[in-house]
């Protein structure tokens, strides 16, 4: 299916479904009993619904426009050898929810630009829509699925500000004789007032399963200290964690500047790194 991104505006069209659990903090739990989080606040229980999501191609010819408001547009893999520290990419791939997918079709037998298109999918113009997976495409989801799933997406919401986490479990490396566990997690931060606000600041809490607790602070996000506007009210990353222990968990809070150069902190739901527990061969990555 061809597709308009609703918030980022891009090209793409659907490769195949995830089915993902959504966690949102928004909606009340009719279990009203409180209970510590792993933030050590207390919090209503949050149920998670199910909630379907896609893995998509993004069309290259769009990439450049929304830089300023994605840097999702490549998905990252540890790499298939002993360098732990080692990540490959692949550009263009995203995850996008239901809710902002807007179909359209087209007449063109390759409508979107990007290097797998042709790789993935082929012409037929008996099918609606008119694109059908190849064999390729089939192999590259069940040898990579491990490292491509979603399974838990986390949201919630503090003054308009709707912060989204997708995370996603990478794979275990050997480093100096102990076990190194990495997770990727996905962040979207969404203004949901017409109010302009920029974000400065992050901070992080991250608990390990082996006990430790690390405090992260810094400036901005990669790099970047995004602005919400109504024009462009959204802005999506990815970083990088990695434990010495198979689980744990992360939180925080973003700080933001309003005009009037007052700050309000936007609170990062609790989510939970969990490694697969059938522990599978490292991904093969682009090796046809």
């Amino acid at each position: 299916q061809l597709f308009l991104h609703s918030v980022f505006g891009y090209r793409g069209i659907v490769l195949f479904p995830w089915q993902a659990r959504l966690y949102d903090r928004d909606v009340a739990s009719p279990v009203t009993e409180k209970s510590e989080n792993a933030a050590g606040h207390g919090s209503k229980e949050v149920k998670g619904k199910t909630h379907t999501y896609y893995q998509v191609l993004i069309d290259a010819r769009d990439c450049p426009h929304i830089s300023q408001r994605s840097q999702t547009e490549a998905v990252t893999f540890l790499a298939n050898h002993d360098d732990s520290r080692a990540l490959y990419a692949i550009p263009g791939l995203d995850y996008v929810s239901h809710e902002d997918i807007l179909p359209y079709s087209s007449t063109d037998q390759v409508p979107i630009q990007h290097e797998l298109f042709e790789r993935f999918l082929m012409y037929d113009q008996t099918k609606v829509p008119p694109f059908v997976a190849r064999d390729t495409l089939c192999a590259w989801q069940e040898k990579n699925h491990p490292w491509l799933e979603l399974s838990d997406v986390h949201r919630e919401t503090t003054e308009n500000i709707r912060v989204t986490v997708i995370p996603f479990y990478m794979g275990m490396r050997e480093a100096q004789n102990s076990h190194v566990y990495w997770w990727r997690y996905c962040i979207r931060l969404e203004n949901l007032d017409s109010e302009v606000v920029q974000l400065r600041e992050r901070h992080w809490r991250i608990f390990s399963l082996s006990g430790t607790l690390e405090t992260v602070r810094g400036r901005g996000v990669v790099g970047r200290e995004p602005v919400l506007s109504k024009e462009q009210p959204a802005f999506q990353y990815s970083s990088h964690v990695s434990l010495q222990a198979s689980s744990g968990h992360m939180w925080g809070t973003f700080r933001f500047e309003r005009p009037d150069g007052s700050h309000f902190d936007v609170r990062i739901p609790p989510f939970s790194l969990e490694s697969n527990k059938d522990e599978k061969t490292p991904p093969s990555g682009l090796h046809w």
